[in-house]
């Protein structure tokens, strides 16, 4: 299993290599990452294996509310676990900025995916018509309000 640490600056530049081999042109570029690192309301995670970056998970606390904004695994590294035990590992250092829930957005067809979610204890409690585009698809807003008796 890979190492999981806060990401750092200098993962910024490997962060955004990553994001745009998961989501193309929808993906975060090095200035988001920037931006996000120096906020005191955001926590981001890396998993790193054999010293390189596997994976990249975050979150932006809304008043306890966290809003997970990405989630994202190298295809090197899928199917391993990692991005459960990223994302295991981000809600339990969200507690220290104080969270008390989840919530994400996902593509109705990723079933991979929303399984992963629902597997960490989340729920579907909504839809976003037309939210993702290239291709245009809804998105499903999940919610895990009870994480700590799911995780």
């Amino acid at each position: 299993m890979p190492e999981f640490r806060r990401m750092r600056i200098d993962d910024v530049h490997a962060a955004a290599k990553l994001e745009a081999e998961a989501f193309g042109k929808d993906a975060w570029k090095e200035k988001d990452f920037i931006e996000t690192l120096g906020l005191d309301y955001a926590l981001y995670v890396v998993a790193l294996e054999n010293e390189q970056l596997a994976g990249i998970c975050g979150l932006r606390n809304l008043c306890g509310d966290a809003d997970i904004t990405n989630v994202a695994v190298s295809d090197c590294h899928r199917r391993k676990g990692i991005a459960r035990a990223m994302l295991e590992f981000l809600m339990k250092e969200s507690e220290k900025i104080g969270v008390q829930q989840f919530t994400l957005e996902v593509r109705a067809g990723n079933i991979p995916a929303i399984k992963l979610y629902e597997g960490l204890g989340f729920i579907t409690e909504g839809v976003r018509k037309n939210f993702y585009t290239d291709p245009t698809e809804d998105a499903l807003i999940m919610w895990n309000r009870d994480w700590r008796t799911n995780a």
